[in-house]
C-alpha cells in the first residue's frame, strides 16, 4: 500500500532523513519508534506531501506520490493527524468536523447558484456522517461545545475524528497518546482496532513501548535519519541497534557481558 524508497532529507548538513526505504504491505499497524530527533516525524511529513524529498520516491497504491502538495496526497487516502492537537478552538465540535469533509461543493462560488439542492443533500449526508464520528468518538454529548473548551486527551480524539471525516485507507497517526490520560488512552487505543476491522491501516508513531508491543505486529525503528530495524517488537527488544539507540545502553553490558 505505501512504499518509501530510497528517501532523503537534509536540513543544511543534518540528515533529517538518510536513504530510507520501506514497504508497508498488507501490514495493519505498523509502529514507528526512535529517539527524538531520530527523523520520524520528518518522515511523515515526507510521505503526507508537507516536505518535498531531496531525492527518493514514495508510492501509495504503486501511484507516485512525492512532490504532491499535501490536499492531493489526503484526497487519495492517505491521511495523517499531528504530534500537537490542531483543532479550530473557536468552532464547536461538530463544526470541526464538518470543516474537515473533503470535496465540499458550497466552498465553490458556481454550484451555489446552479447546485443548490445537491450541496443541500451534500451537507445533510455530511452532517449524519459527523454524527456517526462523534458517537464513535464518545463526544456526542460534546457536539456543541466549542473545541477549545475540551481537554487536551479530547482534543486529540477530535482530531483523529477529523481525520476520519476525510474517508481514510491509511492513517499516519504522530503520538496519538502522547499526554493523554490513560482511560483516554484506552478509548482511543479501540478506537484504532475498531477501525482496522472496517478496513482502516496504521501507521504510527508512538514513544509507549507497552503500548506499541500491544497494538503494532510489525515495528520500524530509526536513529540519525536511517532505518536500524524491522521486525515485530518482541525482536526489537532483543535487538543490539534499537536497545542502544532507542532504548538505552543494554543491561548486560554493565555486567561485563
Amino acid at each position: 500500500m505505501l512504499r518509501v524508497l530510497n528517501a532523503n532529507k537534509s536540513f543544511g548538513g543534518i540528515k533529517a532523513v538518510n536513504r530510507f526505504s520501506m514497504d508497508l504491505k498488507d501490514s495493519l499497524i505498523t509502529g514507528l519508534v526512535g529517539p527524538n530527533g531520530s527523523g520520524k516525524t520528518t518522515l511523515f511529513h515526507l510521505i503526507t506531501g508537507f516536505y518535498e524529498p531531496d531525492s527518493g520516491e514514495v508510492y501509495f497504491d504503486d501511484q507516485p506520490i512525492h512532490g504532491l502538495p499535501a490536499h492531493k496526497i489526503s484526497q487519495k487516502g492517505l491521511v495523517r493527524n499531528f504530534q500537537h492537537s490542531r483543532v479550530l478552538p473557536f468552532l464547536t465540535v461538530r463544526d470541526n468536523l464538518l470543516a474537515s469533509c473533503p470535496h465540499q461543493l458550497g466552498e465553490k462560488i458556481l454550484p451555489v447558484f446552479f447546485l443548490p439542492s445537491k450541496i443541500r443533500a451534500q451537507e445533510a449526508k455530511n452532517s449524519q456522517k459527523a454524527d456517526e464520528v462523534l458517537n464513535m468518538l464518545k463526544l456526542d454529548h460534546l457536539a456543541d461545545q466549542p473545541a477549545g473548551r475540551l481537554s487536551y486527551g479530547q482534543q486529540k480524539l477530535l482530531e483523529l475524528g477529523r481525520v476520519l471525516m476525510a474517508d481514510p485507507r491509511l492513517i499516519l497517526l504522530d503520538e496519538p497518546t502522547a499526554g493523554v490520560n490513560p482511560s483516554l488512552t484506552r478509548q482511543i487505543v479501540e478506537l484504532i482496532r475498531e477501525l482496522t476491522q472496517k478496513g482502516v491501516r496504521f501507521f504510527m508513531v508512538e514513544h509507549n513501548m507497552p503500548l506499541v508491543a500491544e497494538l503494532c505486529p510489525r515495528l520500524l525503528v530509526m536513529d540519525a535519519g536511517e532505518l536500524i530495524f524491522d521486525g515485530s517488537p518482541k525482536e526489537a527488544m532483543k535487538d543490539p541497534k534499537v536497545v542502544e539507540a532507542y532504548l538505552g545502553k543494554d543491561p548486560g553490558a554493565a555486567r561485563g557481558r
